[in-house]
């Protein structure tokens, strides 16, 4: 596992399938679907060109854009009972504090073991971009998500009709551009799905104010508060509105508002 920043054979592997899927639909997708010098074909080319282009700047950005540090000085502030910028632990009662880190945890950070330090709002941490998912690229991740969602399924369109346009009595080989076409859209099938689970999967973490270490962890809590007879809430679910409001601030390096639990006003 290489150290968030720096380029891995994951990244190299997502790089690598933009590219696959790039030069498929474009230099043999549509030329076979539409025809090369076409209008249709050069207006088809030069949208999916600025979608793909979109992906790889989206993508660079969600891997090079640090997650989120706890800054040096934060302390809590303990005299403040209504103060939404501390939590104190599960178990003991005590204020959150890493001892890996040696400084005290705002709330919904929690410590990285890949990345060796603590990420504010912490998603998770994912393999492909080499880099935790956090408070300062967690919007970009989605952005990225999202145009690679649009694309997988703009190309399955194009490959699809590029593949019934060919002449039919094209010779099979594995340079062809029938055995290329057909390879990519395989591919892309499983991709597209995966990458519509993930980013629907997010749409239900936004909407609920909640990251994926949240979510998990509140399936345990639930089960312990219904096995005391007690309802679990989510402390941060401020109601569908409230939440896609502060997820749109988050990258204001001063704003606090996804912090606040329910109830804090």
């Amino acid at each position: 596992m290489g150290r968030p920043g720096y380029v891995t054979v994951p990244i190299l592997s997502v790089l690598a399938a933009i590219g696959y899927v790039y030069y498929t639909t474009v230099f043999l997708a549509i030329p076979a679907l539409l025809g090369p010098t076409t209008a249709a074909g050069v207006a088809n080319a030069a949208a999916f060109t600025a979608l793909a282009a979109a992906c790889v700047a989206s993508y660079a950005v969600t891997v090079s854009r640090d997650p989120g540090r706890v800054p040096a000085s934060f302390v809590p502030d303990v005299e403040d009972a209504k103060s939404p910028i501390h939590e104190i632990k599960r178990k003991g009662g005590d204020l959150r504090y890493c001892q890996k880190c040696s400084h005290y945890k705002p709330p919904r950070a929690h410590h990285c073991r890949v990345c060796k330090r603590c990420v504010l709002r912490m998603d998770h941490h994912c393999i492909w971009i080499n880099n935790c998912v956090g408070h300062e690229n967690y919007k970009i991740f989605l952005v990225f998500i999202l145009y690679a969602v649009i694309a997988c399924i703009y190309s399955m369109v194009l490959i699809i009709g590029g593949a019934m346009h060919l002449p039919k009595d094209e010779q099979p080989g594995s340079d062809s551009p029938r055995t290329s076409i057909i390879i990519c859209g395989v591919l892309l099938c499983p991709l597209a799905l995966a990458l519509m689970v993930l980013l629907g999967w997010h749409v239900y973490l936004i909407l609920h104010n909640k990251t994926t270490i949240e979510y998990h962890e509140g399936v345990r809590a639930m089960w312990l508060a219904e096995k005391a007879g007690n309802l679990y809430h989510h402390p941060y679910n401020l109601g569908v509105y409230e939440n896609l409001i502060s997820d749109t601030s988050r990258n204001k390096k001063r704003s606090f508002r996804f912090f606040k639990p329910s109830g804090i006003r």
